[in-house]
């Protein structure tokens, strides 16, 4: 048998000492990997461990259009907080805004946490939505509202109903001016809208999905207090506050005149002992007693300790826009 016959061999078609020239007409891009280590962040795009300028202008657009997104939101949340309440068919709008103060010349002790009151709403506006009937003037809201703007920032906006009609300017302007940032929300700490309505008690609304709507001036106060100074830690003063709030609501302003006279001797028998209603402190139970006298007749017939403590309150300096309303 004869032998296989050996495979044919093919010549080499180049030889290997040959050089290729590599096209120049397309660009070159810069090595994108880090030269330093193994590490491949952003800070080593270029081989001198700058960033492409590119890039930082990239990254700069990337913040600006995610910050306008970031006051996009909040905008539109805080409007549907408003909208979304029942009461909200306004078709006439007048608005104004009452810059925040320092809280240096605050007058209450103790510290209030939104977040812990009300809840934490990142990117939305917490909205307080108030329905008053301007036939009664809520001046205890009046008073309060001027302390929340010396604590927060807040954005105030008077709306009227259309069951309402022919409303009084000073009712309109009864929050202060315009504030000159109005239209930046997320700017603020707290919403404060006052929408004068036909209401037969006086409504607010702040979370429409998690609670009910308050009614009632007195427990409203209460509540809006509470975004200012925790109520006494005693169970006795508390109870003693709470008890001139119903006093004042329940006899001086809506009392016959004999139950007005005798809320009047337990208010200057009160102040005979104390320089305030719930002792050597100023509490809400003085806000709303005050309110309350004011409505119910001139200073000018109430006892000595009566008028000496109106003179203090109104030295206090937040009581100006509910002596305004009266006028």
């Amino acid at each position: 048998m004869s032998s296989a016959m050996p495979m044919y061999q093919v010549k080499p078609i180049s030889g290997g000492d040959i050089k290729i020239d590599l096209p120049t007409c397309m660009y070159k891009l810069p090595n994108i990997h880090a030269q330093q280590g193994n590490s491949c962040t952003p800070e080593h795009a270029f081989q001198n461990g700058e960033v492409d300028p590119a890039v930082k202008a990239l990254e700069a657009r990337q913040d600006e259009i995610m910050h306008k997104l970031y006051e996009l939101k909040a905008a539109v949340e805080g409007l549907a907080k408003t909208v979304t309440t029942p009461d909200a068919d306004l078709d006439l709008t007048v608005s104004s805004s009452f810059s925040s103060q320092s809280s240096s010349s605050t007058t209450l002790k103790g510290t209030a946490d939104l977040d812990t009151l009300l809840g934490k709403d990142l990117g939305a506006l917490r909205d307080i939505v108030i329905n008053a009937n301007p036939a009664q003037p809520p001046l205890t809201l009046l008073v309060l509202h001027s302390l929340l703007c010396q604590r927060y920032r807040v954005l105030s906006t008077v709306h009227v109903h259309s069951s309402v009609t022919g409303v009084p300017p000073q009712l309109m302007s009864c929050l202060g001016p315009r504030h000159a940032d109005s239209y930046a929300r997320q700017m603020f700490q707290l919403g404060f809208t006052l929408i004068w309505k036909n209401v037969p008690k006086l409504q607010m609304k702040f979370s429409v999905q998690n609670m009910c709507p308050i009614e009632g001036e007195a427990n409203v106060a209460r509540f809006l207090f509470k975004l200012l100074a925790t109520y006494p830690s005693d169970p006795a003063l508390a109870t003693l506050v709470d008890s001139w709030v119903d006093t004042a609501f329940f006899q001086l302003a809506e009392g016959s005149a004999k139950e007005k006279t005798a809320v009047l001797r337990a208010l200057n028998s009160a102040l005979g002992r104390n320089p305030w209603l719930a002792g050597p402190e100023f509490s809400l139970a003085d806000i709303v007693c005050y309110c309350c006298v004011l409505q119910s007749g001139p200073a000018s017939s109430t006892p000595t300790n009566v008028q000496r403590w109106l003179k203090s309150c109104e030295n206090l300096g937040h009581f100006g826009p509910a002596k305004l309303l009266l006028q």
